[in-house]
């Protein structure tokens, strides 16, 4: 009989749980990101928020700023730490592009001064508890943010990417209230961004994420990046000529043959060729002086395009991206003055300003000398 008793080293073994099948192999979780893969995140979110703001400082009519990201990994046991305050969270889901959630997590009173400058408020002393009209008010600016982002992610990406409408609810995890919008995965990826609003909000949003969606983010990213680059450094291809019948070239003589021009190195005795005088026709000066100096009649029907400069200024990068609606920029032209009159950008004449029925024309006032147009032109 055979011995098939466990040593006690295998008793041990089981008894403690180390014992391990070898038909199958322990895979490593994976609980964070690197680097490298933090940057691209931020990148991401960077680029997508940033077009974000825009949107937003449309809606508000406030100057609105979002800073560079940053990323953080955090279990979801300790997702009371990340959010110790009460919040609104808007949930958003990928329906083409990508598969997945995304909550976009702003605190309650960022958000009740974003709806009360949407409803048409000043936003100060705007009410915390907000009611349902303000949080469609938020649904509606949070729609038009992510919608901007949804279209900035479609061009890093290469490919469409659309949203589902937003969803509102309020959020504290504190009280366990709204926390079933917080994805079920156990790793979560927070992308928090600092938020400006004018002189109203100096805040924080944020975004929350799956880590495997964050994953998934960052091999798409790679892949087109990849794409890219392939595409750019693709060598030249040759193309075969089509299998057609060819006609048949005349024949030349060998006179008429051009000769290869010559390389260097030993020189080789060139094929004789002829060689004539070229004879010109004669040329009468009188025939030329008769023909017309200035015949328009071919220029008559050339289009050309007539613009009205009401005047001009010059502004720096910044005072641009300062420009929302409603600004007034001031121009080098005083109430009243003549505006120009352009052809093809190059200005001829000077007019004022008349309403005809609903549409604007100009009274032209003053055309410029001939000499005056010549030197414009050059």
């Amino acid at each position: 009989m055979e011995n098939n008793r466990l040593s006690q080293d295998e008793i041990d073994a089981l008894l403690n749980g180390t014992g391990s099948t070898p038909d199958e192999p322990e895979v490593p979780e994976v609980h964070d990101l690197s680097e490298m893969e933090r940057d691209a995140i931020g990148e991401i979110g960077n680029i997508s928020f940033g077009s974000s703001a825009t949107a937003l400082s449309t809606l508000l009519n406030q100057k609105v700023d979002i800073t560079t990201p940053s990323v953080t990994v955090i279990p979801k046991s300790k997702i009371s730490d990340a959010f110790p305050e009460p919040y609104v969270a808007i949930e958003v889901n990928y329906t083409e592009g990508f598969s997945g959630s995304n909550l976009l997590v702003v605190e309650q009173n960022d958000a009740a001064i974003i709806a009360d400058l949407m409803i048409g408020g000043d936003g100060k002393g705007a009410d915390p508890s907000l009611g349902e009209i303000h949080l469609s008010a938020v649904q509606e600016a949070m729609n038009q943010m992510m919608g901007s982002a949804a279209t900035s992610m479609s061009t890093v990406f290469s490919k469409k990417i659309d949203i589902s409408p937003p969803r509102v609810e309020l959020l504290d995890v504190t009280e366990e209230k709204g926390t079933d919008r917080i994805p079920d995965d156990e790793m979560l990826v927070k992308v928090s961004f600092n938020l400006k609003v004018g002189e109203l909000i100096d805040s924080s949003i944020m975004q929350l994420y799956p880590l495997t969606f964050a994953k998934d983010l960052i091999s798409s990213l790679m892949n087109t990046g990849n794409t890219e680059e392939e595409t750019t450094s693709q060598p030249d291809v040759t193309y075969e000529q089509p299998k057609e019948p060819v006609t048949p070239e005349p024949r030349i003589e060998p006179q008429q043959q051009q000769q290869p021009p010559k390389r260097q190195g030993t020189p080789k005795k060139a094929a004789p060729v002829q060689v004539s005088p070229v004879e010109f026709s004669a040329f009468d000066p009188n025939e030329a002086s008769q023909a017309p100096i200035n015949n328009l009649d071919m220029l008559l029907d050339i289009p050309l395009s007539i613009t009205v400069e009401l005047g001009r200024t010059k502004r720096s990068v910044k005072e641009i991206l300062e420009l929302s609606a409603g600004s007034i920029i001031e121009l080098d032209k005083l109430a009243g003055e003549p505006v120009d009159i352009l052809v093809n950008q190059r200005i001829v004449a000077k007019g004022e300003v008349v309403v005809i029925e609903e549409n604007f024309g100009v009274r032209v006032t003053d055309i410029l000398s001939q000499a005056e147009r010549i030197n414009n032109l050059k």
